[in-house]
C-alpha cells in the first residue's frame, strides 16, 4: 500500500501539512503540483516556496522543484518530494495516479473529477463527496476539523478566519489595492497595531494588532486588490512561524484516514 502514487494539487501550508503526514507515514511517492507564482502567505511552512527558490527543507522534510516528471524515480529514491508547476493538473492523466488530492484551498472546485482516480480527495469547502470527489476533508477549524466526509460538503466559506489568540479577520493584511507587493518585514518579525507593514505600490498597509509576522508574501509579488498579503499571530511566538499549524496536521490525519479506510478495504 505504501507504493500508491499520489498527486496532490496545492502546495501552500495546509497541503504541505498533509504532505508532512503521509511522507511520515511511508508513502513516498507523492507529487506536489502548483502554479508559477504561488501566493503561500505561511511560507515558511509552504513547500510552495521550493518553486521560487528550488528546494526548501519542512520540519526535516525535503521538497524540490522539478523541471518534469522523468526525475520522479530519483526524487523518491532520495526520499525528497517534487513539486512541478502544472497549475491544471495535467500531469494526472499521464501518470494515472492512485489518489488525487486537492488542496488547491480555492473554495470551489478548479477542474478536479471524481475519476481522475481511485480515490480523490478534496480539502474544504467546493466539493462534493459523492458527486466530484470520494470524499472531503473538513478544513474549518471547531468541533469537526479534520474529519472526513463521505456524503455531502465541508462547512462553507464564511469569509472570517479562525479565531487565533481572540482575533480572526483583524489578523489579516490584505491588498488594499491592484499592484505590487513590498515589504522590509520578514516572518517572524515583531508587529505593532497601527505600524505600517507593507505598501502596495504607493498604498500602505498598517497592522490591525500587534504581534508576530506568522506569513507574510515575497517582496515584489503582483497581488490583486483583497489578495492575503500577511498573517500576524497575537499569540507572539516566533518558532510558531516555522512548524506546520495543528489545523494543517489536522486536515493531514483526516486525508491519511480516508487513504487507509480506502485502501485497506480493497487489500
Amino acid at each position: 500500500m505504501k507504493n500508491l502514487k499520489i498527486i496532490m494539487r496545492g502546495a501552500g501550508d495546509l497541503a504541505t501539512g498533509v504532505a508532512l503526514r503521509l511522507h511520515r507515514a511511508g508513502f513516498t511517492q507523492l507529487l506536489l503540483l502548483e502554479t508559477e507564482h504561488p501566493l503561500a502567505v505561511r511560507r515558511l511552512v509552504s513547500f510552495s516556496e521550493a518553486i521560487n527558490i528550488g528546494r526548501v527543507s519542512i520540519e526535516g522534510v525535503t521538497a524540490s522543484r522539478i523541471n518534469d516528471i522523468g526525475m520522479l524515480e530519483q526524487c523518491t529514491a532520495d526520499q525528497i518530494v517534487p513539486i512541478l508547476i502544472d497549475p491544471a493538473g495535467e500531469s494526472i492523466q499521464k501518470l494515472q495516479p492512485d489518489i488525487v488530492i486537492d488542496a488547491i484551498i480555492a473554495k470551489r472546485n478548479l477542474g478536479t473529477s471524481i475519476d481522475c482516480a481511485k480515490l480523490v480527495i478534496g480539502l474544504g469547502p467546493g466539493f462534493e463527496a459523492g458527486h466530484d470527489v470520494n470524499c472531503a476533508i473538513e478544513t474549518k477549524r471547531g468541533h469537526t476539523l479534520g474529519r472526513v466526509i463521505y456524503n455531502g460538503v465541508a462547512a462553507p466559506d464564511t469569509g472570517i478566519p479562525g479565531n487565533i489568540g481572540g482575533y480572526t479577520s483583524e489578523r489579516l493584511l490584505r491588498a488594499p489595492r491592484d499592484g505590487v507587493f513590498e515589504t522590509s518585514f520578514n516572518i517572524g518579525d515583531k508587529a505593532e497595531k497601527g505600524e505600517c507593514i507593507a505598501r502596495v505600490d504607493s498604498m500602505p498597509v498598517y497592522a490591525n494588532i500587534s504581534g508576530v509576522m506568522r506569513g507574510l508574501l515575497r517582496t515584489g509579488t503582483p497581488v490583486a486588490k483583497n489578495t492575503k498579503l500577511g498573517d500576524i499571530d497575537p499569540r507572539g511566538k516566533a518558532d510558531f512561524c516555522t512548524t506546520a499549524s495543528d489545523k494543517a496536521l489536522a486536515v493531514g490525519g483526516g486525508v491519511l484516514e480516508a487513504i487507509l479506510n480506502t485502501f485497506n478495504c480493497c487489500s
